[in-house]
């Protein structure tokens, strides 16, 4: 007898996105699908359309042509539905440098309407997973880079969204907040969060279930980062090399006559 297993559909899917600022394609023909609990790495070369493809997710922006749903929800025409299950969190995350760390999540739990009596909870819970209780009356001006991005993260997941859309949270911190950034990250994953990241840093994609390159605003590859490594000493090579071998193929197109 064979067992029938359920698979659950994707919580995030895109099919044929494409975007354009005037002239400037910035995505062109996407397609991927994230499944639900799982931690998905957009990862690739700078100005490739990573921050733009997010936005569309987050619903910031409307695509060109194509479409994207999130938890069956589509991000245009159930746009304001949307933001309710996701959290996003820009490369320049909007902390108030004036206010405490308690006060910037008070503010923040005050937007997403939370219920007083689950306020000190999660203040708890998230500032906890932070190592941020500490510093609850320091002004978030004062805080380290590292220590901003994990305040900005706590704030984001004060509303326990089902998906997390993150644009490269730690660009430019220092490897031990980069760690602990990461470590909140597999503990709301673990919690059953899906999480949609952009990386520069390939030992970030190496802890993602599932890759995709992008490259010229297409994407050239979409698997996991052990396969996406195959026959290559390492992520970065196995990258390098795609990207050279599509930017040669563009090269010969363009020349051949």
């Amino acid at each position: 007898m064979v067992a029938n297993f359920f698979i659950p559909p994707p919580i995030v899917t895109t099919s044929n996105v494409s975007m354009r600022f005037g002239r400037i394609e910035a995505l062109r023909d996407i397609s991927f699908e994230v499944s639900a609990g799982s931690i998905f790495g957009l990862v690739g070369s700078d100005g490739a359309g990573k921050s733009t493809l997010l936005r569309l997710v987050a619903t910031m922006i409307k695509p060109s042509q194509g479409e994207i749903y999130v938890d069956g929800l589509n991000v245009v025409s159930e746009r304001r539905k949307v933001k309710s299950v996701i959290g996003y969190m820009p490369q320049r995350f909007g902390l108030y440098q004036d206010l405490t760390v308690e006060e910037n999540i008070e503010f923040f739990m005050d937007i997403f309407n939370i219920p007083r009596a689950q306020r000190k909870k999660r203040k708890e819970k998230y500032l906890g997973f932070s190592n941020l209780l500490p510093f609850v009356e320091r002004s978030a001006g004062d805080l380290s880079g590292g220590m901003k991005q994990k305040l900005g993260l706590a704030c984001v997941l004060v509303h326990e969204p089902k998906v997390l859309i993150l644009d490269e949270p730690t660009n430019g911190v220092d490897p031990v907040s980069r760690r602990e950034f990461w470590e909140i990250l597999m503990s709301m994953k673990k919690e059953g969060m899906t999480i949609l990241v952009s990386t520069a840093y390939l030992d970030e994609g190496e802890i993602c279930d599932k890759l995709a390159l992008m490259h010229r605003a297409v994407i050239l590859d979409t698997a996991t980062p052990t396969d996406m490594r195959k026959d290559f000493d390492n992520l970065e090579e196995a990258m390098i090399e795609r990207i050279k071998e599509e930017d040669k193929d563009i090269e010969h197109d363009t020349f051949q006559f």
